[in-house]
């Protein structure tokens, strides 16, 4: 294929990042390509625990994530479905007077930015959630929180970037990009049969993201991550929320069908693929059944993992090459990224077509670890 091939914007990665981003731009009427080495959402977009959470996040985080949030309410609108996605709240639980004081100082901390948050503890708690074992102490509620199925969302995403008009290129890697002083151009395909030309770059190749920043000297110390998760059988209703714990370690959601999703802990991995720990399953399970023990005979019926980048300081990169004109960057979500995926494509398609986003982006800057080693890590 010729040079003639020419995008306003070219994507490298096609997971939730990337197609919100295409389907964005397209709607917008800009022409985009977007190229996944795989499938649309078969990687950590679509292999997550499906957590939809503002509460938690770090204060530079939350403006992004309120205006993300904001996004997942109009999905049916935006990729024609509801992707599952279920506002059943956010739970995040204290196991001792320490953690329960951490809640009350993030509460105030989400007061400011606009979050909202029901600390719930002593008789009451218990009266709430008798279904919480007695690890339990109390409990920070974030109503506007939930839940959706990432195998459903990541992929419509990418649907509705090609119905909006995008030219979305599944199995087709993108295997060289350069700068020419004008545009960049690229060689995608197996053997590079495919050439095109862009105006602008988005980096959002999720955990091989590297790839490309160290094309244009921008490699940041990145490493891979393989969460660890499981689902069970299908039990009678009882978890009413998304459940987390301060702290980390065990998260936990029930679905309309009765299964309970939980994760906790790292599998192990390589390059390509991640692969669940037995020995964190099981470790792990067993705090959960302390926190509800309705879990302590429950047939566990699938274990899965995924590879994604996290960061030194679990924010992602978000904004501009400092290197190259016209060359954004949006990975290492360090495990955080599903509910911010679809305000991130819009904060892009902003600074494409606008030159700048009002979401603060500071604190995601690409060199803000410029100072420390970058890991001989090979993703490609």
């Amino acid at each position: 294929m010729s040079d003639a091939l020419h995008y306003d914007v070219a994507i490298a990665g096609g997971g939730l990042v990337g197609a919100s981003t295409a389907l964005a731009l397209a709607r917008r009427g800009l022409r985009v390509g977007l190229f996944e080495r795989r499938f649309c959402g078969a990687q950590a977009s679509g292999v997550n625990y499906g957590g939809v959470r503002c509460q938690g996040r770090p204060a530079e985080q939350l403006p992004l994530a309120l205006r993300a949030r904001r996004v997942w309410d109009r999905l049916p609108e935006l990729i024609g479905i509801d992707g599952e996605f279920v506002v059943s709240g956010h739970l995040r639980l204290a196991r001792s007077e320490a953690d329960l004081a951490a809640l009350e100082a993030y509460a105030q901390l989400a007061r400011e930015h606009g979050l909202d948050l029901q600390l719930i503890a002593g008789a009451t708690f218990r009266q709430r959630y008798p279904w919480l074992g007695e690890a339990a102490l109390a409990g920070s509620l974030c109503a506007t929180d939930g839940h959706a199925n990432p195998r459903l969302v990541s992929p419509a995403f990418a649907r509705a970037a090609r119905s909006a008009g995008a030219d979305v290129r599944e199995q087709t890697p993108l295997i060289d990009v350069a700068h020419d002083g004008t545009r960049f151009q690229l060689r995608a395909g197996e053997r590079g049969e495919l050439r095109a030309s862009a105006d602008w770059l988005i980096n959002s190749a999720g955990a091989w993201a590297n790839t490309i920043a160290e094309r244009f000297g921008e490699a940041v110390p990145m490493k891979p991550i393989y969460p660890n998760m499981w689902v069970t059988e299908p039990l009678s209703p009882f978890i009413t929320h998304n459940l987390g714990v301060y702290g980390g370690g065990i998260y936990a959601r029930q679905v309309a069908r009765g299964n309970c999703v939980i994760g906790g802990g790292r599998g192990h991995g390589d390059a390509e693929y991640g692969q669940p720990s037995t020995e964190t399953t099981r470790a792990v399970m067993r705090d959960a059944c302390a926190l509800l023990p309705a879990l302590r005979d429950a047939l566990l019926i699938r274990t899965w993992s995924g590879v994604e980048g996290c960061t030194p300081d679990n924010n992602p990169m978000i904004g501009a090459s400092r290197s190259v004109p016209r060359l954004l960057h949006a990975f290492g979500f360090s495990g955080g990224g599903f509910l911010l995926a679809p305000g991130v494509g819009e904060v892009l398609a902003e600074m494409v077509i606008d030159g700048t986003s009002a979401t603060p982006l500071d604190a995601f800057a690409i060199d803000r670890f410029a100072s420390l080693p970058v890991p001989s890590v090979n993703l490609s």
